[in-house]
């Protein structure tokens, strides 16, 4: 307990999945924490799981892709608490999204140029939005901490979703870059690279595990990971435990990219 006493904490995509299990977790850890998301809804219900198990939060519903959300997150955050010490950036939509959007997870032939913007907006667009809202602040009060959540598509190669490996690709090194830009501030930017997880953003994908066969070829420990189990790595590179970790890309995939 108290890894992160005292910090104000902005999480993004904390309706759902990873957003959600690390607003719980910061705050379980003694974080002030502060959410945004697109859903009133789902954020709300984020909120009585944090103030459930004894923290402290508001959370404030926008679109993050849009060039006033990330901004108006952070500006929440600053009249609430009065700083913004860490930035857990985890929104973004992956495989299910082609429920809601036909064709936006195809290859580049078959990805229109709406859905490629779309895609790429929600994703790469959102992250720098956060961090170029979030930067400022911290440079004013000494420091701060950063954590983007990408995917280990971010460095692999796929025959679909090509939209979403080249905005998680994006993420990575843009994660990387402000690293190199902001160290002399005392801003750290760390990247947690997630493989297959239960969480909704693969809903519509993740019963592949179902077969012993495939659920292998997937993942050596055959099975996917948890959304809490993003979020003690999300931990790991907010807290001071991790002060000289700085542009780490942080897999967490059950052993995935360790055949590669």
């Amino acid at each position: 307990m108290g890894r992160v006493s005292g910090k104000v904490v902005v999480v993004t995509g904390a309706g759902t999945g990873v957003g959600r299990a690390c607003m719980k977790l910061f705050a379980a850890e003694g974080a002030k924490v502060v959410g945004g998301s697109r859903t009133q809804a789902n954020l709300d219900e984020t909120l009585a799981q944090v103030r459930a198990g004894g923290g402290e939060g508001i959370v404030v519903a926008g679109d993050l892709a849009a060039d006033l959300g990330a901004e108006e997150v952070v500006q929440a955050a600053i009249k609430a608490y009065g700083r913004v010490d860490i930035l857990v950036h985890a929104a973004g939509v992956g495989y299910s999204w082609m429920e809601k959007s036909p064709g936006s997870m195809n290859d580049v032939v078959s990805t229109t140029p709406d859905k490629w913007r779309e895609v790429i907006g929600i994703n790469l667009d959102a992250c720098y939005l956060a961090c170029r809202a979030v930067i400022p602040r911290m440079q004013a009060q000494g420091g701060g901490a950063i954590v983007t959540v990408a995917s280990i598509s971010g460095f692999q190669g796929l025959s679909v979703a090509h939209a979403y490996t080249a905005a998680k690709g994006g993420m990575i090194n843009l994660t990387r870059s402000l690293c190199v830009a902001y160290a002399k501030d005392r801003i750290r930017a760390n990247c947690v690279a997630p493989g297959f997880i239960d969480t909704p953003m693969v809903a519509s994908v993740i019963n592949l595990f179902d077969d012993p066969d495939t659920a292998e070829r997937l993942a050596p420990m055959r099975r996917p990971g948890t959304a809490e189990e993003m979020a003690y790595g999300c931990l790991y590179l907010a807290s001071d435990e991790a002060s000289y970790c700085n542009g780490t890309v942080l897999v967490i995939d059950g052993g995935t990219t360790a055949r590669q």
